[in-house]
């Protein structure tokens, strides 16, 4: 981070959080098995950034469910954004979207067979910004190290900061959980390199 982006106001997303803003803010947040979503458009000087902690909204709520408690899911999260982005003009094909977190950082049984939370979020988030027309220019997801995020809607760059360890027991939740063993933070620029959930090297174009 250079000087001026030192003097950029900084905003905090907290879990099941969406925030957006019209002038050069740096927006962070600290990433589990939830995902983070940035979204961009150089154009109109905006951005956005949405921290999303379970897949999709329960079919039974969604009729009641109201705004702050449906952006606590991943596709509500997408979805609401976009309507906010449309209202301010702007195009699909222009927004530029980076996704991020979606880990493992649950302790999960031999005999598991169900995905886990931050894998199911990451399939959601890929499908759903798919079906509303977004490109994903960027992503840093999977893993079993939790992620601090700094997002310079200015500019676009997004800073990792990468815990050396965030693995919780499954009483403990994602999103809240407090590394004890953070000793070693390193600090990554995200530009358009990727990884997928699995860890494989990305599809060339993503």
């Amino acid at each position: 981070m250079n000087e001026h982006d030192l003097e950029l106001p900084e905003v905090y997303v907290q879990p099941g959080e969406s925030r957006l803003v019209k002038t050069p803010t740096i927006l962070r947040t600290l990433l589990g098995s939830c995902v983070g979503i940035a979204f961009r458009v150089p154009r109109l000087g905006v951005g956005a950034l949405c921290h999303p902690m379970l897949p999709r909204t329960p079919i039974k709520l969604a009729a009641s469910l109201s705004r702050s408690a449906g952006r606590r899911y991943v596709d509500y999260a997408i979805r609401d954004l976009a309507r906010q982005l449309d209202a301010l003009g702007a195009r699909r094909d222009e927004v530029e979207v980076k996704l991020f977190g979606g880990g493992d950082v649950l302790v999960m049984t031999a005999n598991a067979k169900r995905p886990s939370v931050g894998t199911m979020n990451c399939e959601v988030a890929i499908k759903v910004l798919a079906e509303e027309g977004f490109a994903v220019n960027a992503s840093s997801l999977g893993g079993t190290r939790g992620v601090n995020i700094l997002f310079n809607t200015e500019t676009g760059e997004v800073l990792l900061q990468r815990h050396s360890s965030m693995a919780v027991q499954p009483q403990s939740l994602d999103c809240q959980t407090r590394s004890t063993r953070s000793a070693e933070l390193a600090w990554t620029k995200q530009k358009n390199r990727s990884r997928t959930p699995n860890g494989k090297a990305p599809r060339p174009g993503i």
